[in-house]
């Protein structure tokens, strides 16, 4: 009896594990996929210029609404269902599609917003009119507008800002739905969208949102398309990102700024103040020296050897940046990513160039910033700044000292602080994880890159801790892209393999 079941259980067996084989099997070939966002690419291009042509300054109400419009239509046009999604600030903009009943359901974080531009430093008349840009003896020469764009160079860029980051990620993503429509084919799985409007001001109103509208953004997994590909520029999944935290200190001098010649020798200046107390933040090797900056954070031989998989020369990396040495935080590039980082990101005491004065500044404003890793928390990283200004004879004010206080207290500051997005990490071996692996796989074989965080910081703590779910990030642009600075750019092979990349990835089950 047991002899003449074998068999069928064996065959149940088989049949069960092809199932299983089947529902994670891609339905388009790679061939089919590459053919498809090639003939896809010309209005790709099109819409995204038409996309760029629209300010995208957060700080501006007028920006939000212009995009948020031009959002509502590109989506509602995609049979989504749209839902403007109000805050005590800025609103985000939601959008959702079933596409399969009893499906699981994908939830894709869009960034709209970009950070504000100095016209005059950009190469074109205008950052927020879009050009084509080819390579001639190292310098990037505009390309003249061609009708149809049907002869494309892969290597010829796109120059405007957030033709990088992150409008050229997120019209990678809906060209990839516009291109699934019109071959008949449905993605594996329900999609909501979450388009956010402010993440370059640090998205202030995420966390409450996220809270309040918990059920609607329910999702089995998040997929975010922001970020730039590893050095490389091989086709990357991130599954995490620092956190950050800003500070503004200013350190002061006299009342106001005086003549160096009367009373140099005789009033301090606070830049040297200043200048001591920040060199002191960091040794010779760039280690930062506030006291418990890196507890708690201890790499295993592991996961050493996990970060250390990815592609990396260091004599490469130093010469692409122009550097001798690199700070000795980490032992590599990506060892470095998985601690908290201390930054001086911006430094003001008078004026330079063809507006120097021979003063005494009255004050010293230096910006601060903060890179967190999830073992790290940024409140009590900061108070640990704050008090190791204090320890070095700084009496902290709350604005404006007085005059007690300058009679009083020879070295004055004043210093506050911000906390912005929280670090995340999504374990390599998630279901997620597992899933974009096989659509990257099934596009690049293994010419793509795994990175386990990323240097930058991305808002999706709040998704994270609300709706706990694995969330990881897509990053499509080319790492020399100028992001956030003059001249941002995207090249148009990256944004190719990024359209191939959705198309893989939404045609690729969910397990």
């Amino acid at each position: 009896m047991i002899k003449s079941l074998l068999p069928n259980r064996c065959v149940l067996v088989l049949v069960n594990v092809l199932l299983v084989f089947a529902t994670q099997a891609q339905s388009l070939s790679k061939k089919e996929i590459e053919s498809a966002a090639e003939d896809a690419l010309p209005d790709a291009v099109k819409d995204l210029f038409e996309f760029l042509l629209i300010p995208n300054d957060g700080n501006f109400p007028e920006h939000i609404e212009k995009n948020l419009d031009r959002c509502t239509v590109i989506f509602s046009d995609l049979g989504f269902n749209i839902q403007r999604l109000e805050t005590t600030g800025a609103p985000l903009l939601f959008a959702e599609k079933t596409y399969k009943k009893k499906a699981k359901t994908m939830l894709f974080y869009l960034q709209i917003d970009g950070q504000p531009v100095d016209t005059s430093a950009w190469n074109q008349p205008s950052p927020y009119i879009p050009v084509i840009k080819k390579k001639v003896n190292d310098n990037w020469v505009i390309v003249p507008t061609v009708e149809n764009r049907a002869d494309l160079d892969k290597d010829w860029r796109i120059f405007a800002r957030s033709a990088s980051d992150s409008k050229g990620p997120a019209m990678a993503f809906i060209s990839a739905l516009r291109v699934l429509e019109k071959l008949g084919e449905k993605p594996e799985y329900n999609i909501k969208v979450i388009m956010d409007f402010q993440e370059e001001l640090g998205s202030p109103d995420l966390p409450g949102l996220v809270k309040s509208y918990s059920t609607l953004l329910k999702a089995d997994a998040i997929l975010i398309m922001d970020g730039t590909r590893h050095l490389s520029n091989l086709p990357t999944l991130t599954y995490g990102a620092r956190g950050i935290a800003t500070a503004t200190l200013k350190v002061f001098g006299a009342k106001r700024s005086l003549h160096s010649g009367q009373y140099g020798n005789f009033a301090p200046n606070p830049v040297f103040e200043t200048a001591r107390l920040l060199g002191s933040l960091k040794n010779e090797e760039g280690k930062v020296m506030i006291p418990g900056f890196y507890d708690g954070i201890e790499l295993s031989a592991i996961e050493k050897e996990k970060l250390n998989q990815v592609p990396e020369d260091m004599e490469v990396i130093k010469t692409s940046l122009g550097i001798s040495q690199p700070d000795m935080v980490g032992e590599t590039y990506q060892e470095s990513l998985q601690y908290p980082s201390l930054n001086v990101r911006g430094l003001k005491a008078a004026w330079v160039g063809q507006e120097v004065r021979t003063l005494i500044p009255s004050e010293v404003i230096t910006e601060i910033d903060m890179r967190l890793v999830p073992e790290s928390d940024g409140k009590r990283l900061m108070e640990s700044l704050k008090s190791y200004i204090i320890d070095h004879g700084f009496h902290i004010v709350d604005s404006i000292p007085t005059d007690e206080e300058r009679a009083k207290h020879k070295k004055l500051a004043s210093f506050n602080y911000r906390l912005g997005s929280s670090p995340f990490r999504t374990s390599f071996d998630s279901s997620l994880g597992k899933m974009l692996n096989r659509a990257m796989n099934h596009l690049f074989d293994d010419n793509y890159i795994n990175m386990r965080t990323t240097g930058g910081s991305q808002p999706i703590g709040p998704f994270i801790n609300t709706l706990g779910v694995p969330a990881v990030a897509l990053r499509i642009p080319n790492p020399d892209n100028s992001i956030h600075a003059p001249n941002e750019n995207l090249r148009i092979g990256n944004f190719l393999e990024g359209i191939m990349s959705c198309i893989a990835v939404l045609n690729q089950p969910m397990p």
